[in-house]
């Protein structure tokens, strides 16, 4: 007897089924193959509202964006739309590398947590014992301010701007600012912005000094070690930190903006050179791979990565203001931050999450861990809102967004 898929098959094959009421039996598997066929079809009907929500954003010759949905560690949904670049005209798909941007910072906290746990650094090791000739306002300033947003570092783009009004244009697209160029200009000031641990602001100075860090205590550059501890160990064969001139990014999309009634390429500024902040690309194929290895704890014990879901401690009193730093499509979501994450721990259902937002490239992931959902966006044009895009994408999964 053959049916539903073979379902009926093999019978003969258990003998309990065999002695018992054939009617009843027959009844019962022909119920279990009603069931998997409609969550078949359940599945098939999601995609199809997906793709009917997303298809008329980019039309199919301009820059436009991919979406990857997973539910209980299964892909919903994963598609491209419009094209990685305007010359070649080659269709986004799920192997397509974009500029991850501050989507980087997740990577960058998990390569302080691996050296953590090798028992080479210490949260509360400060700026002046990793770099002694650092000034005196970073002896207060802890790994765990860096990681969290509460080292008060001044902002290098605010110092740039500022070197460049005494001394005229230093930067350039062409000739972009580099890690260590930025440790020089916070090395120049006398203090930050605020004590470290009295507030919470967002800090792009932070996270390149991270990347600074990661390469001086492991003794290797930060790329190679993020290659070697995370994208290798995972299969994340596509995914690297770019340095222009060192290596190439594979499939490779290049970043756009929005001009008048077309697109005008804007892949590169001043500042896109710069690492542990913002310079890894990836595709939808290598991060479902990542969001495998989060849930699964294949990197660091479920005990070892609960600092990086922790939310950052203030004095009483005083408010994060994360809402202003973040997209507004995603400000309900800002309610607090761990090591590299966006936190939105309230409610029944707990939120990871992060964004990525400069020239020609935007991204988002977002990850409902408790539902065990996970989306991800990554976008070659300004002004799409990637955001927006995951939010319309857990409506359709019917995962309310606060």
């Amino acid at each position: 007897m053959r049916a539903f898929g073979g379902v009926l098959t093999r019978i003969r094959d258990f003998p309990a089924i065999r002695s018992a009421n054939r009617p009843s039996v027959i009844l019962l598997l022909l119920l279990v193959a009603e069931s998997a066929t409609f969550a078949q079809t359940s599945a098939k009907e999601i995609a199809k509202r997906m793709d009917s929500a997303f298809s008329g954003i980019a039309s199919p010759d301009t820059p436009g964006f991919a979406v990857l949905v997973k539910r209980d560690s299964k892909i919903v949904f994963e598609n491209g739309y419009g094209v990685r670049d305007l010359r070649s005209k080659i269709k986004i798909d799920a192997q397509t590398n974009f500029r991850l941007a501050s989507f980087t910072k997740q990577f960058t906290a998990m390569a302080i947590m691996l050296l953590v746990r090798d028992g080479k650094l210490r949260y509360d090791e400060t700026l002046t014992d990793i770099f002694p000739d650092f000034p005196g306002y970073g002896k207060r300033v802890t790994i765990r301010n860096l990681l969290n947003h509460t080292g008060g570092l001044p902002d290098y783009e605010d110092l740039m701007d500022a070197a460049e009004k005494t001394k005229g244009q230093i930067w350039s697209a062409e000739k972009q600012i580099q890690d260590a160029e930025v440790l020089q200009l916070l090395e120049k000031e006398s203090r930050g912005k605020f004590t470290p641990g009295t507030k919470w602001q967002y800090s792009n100075s932070g996270y390149v000094v991270l990347g600074l860090i990661v390469a001086k205590v492991s003794g290797k550059s930060f790329g190679e070690f993020l290659n070697e501890r995370i994208f290798a160990p995972l299969k994340m064969s596509s995914t690297l930190v770019f340095e222009k001139g060192k290596n190439e990014v594979s499939n490779r999309a290049f970043g756009y903006s929005k001009k008048g009634n077309g697109f005008v390429e804007t892949d590169q500024s001043s500042t896109s050179a710069t690492q542990g902040d913002g310079g890894i690309y990836s595709n939808l194929e290598d991060l479902s791979k990542w969001d495998d290895a989060l849930r699964d704890h294949t990197l660091l014990s479920e005990k070892d990565f609960v600092p990086a879901i922790t939310p950052a401690k203030l004095p009483p009193g005083v408010e994060a203001k994360l809402a202003e730093d973040v997209p507004a499509s995603l400000r309900s979501q800002a309610s607090a931050y761990g090591f590299g994450w966006f936190l939105n721990l309230q409610g029944p259902h707990p939120l990871m999450w992060h964004y990525g937002d400069t020239v020609g490239f935007r991204s988002a992931i977002l990850r409902y861990t408790r539902d065990n959902v996970t989306v991800v966006v990554l976008c070659n044009r300004s002004p799409l809102d990637p955001g927006n895009l995951a939010v319309e994408a857990l409506r359709i999964i019917s995962i309310p967004v606060n």
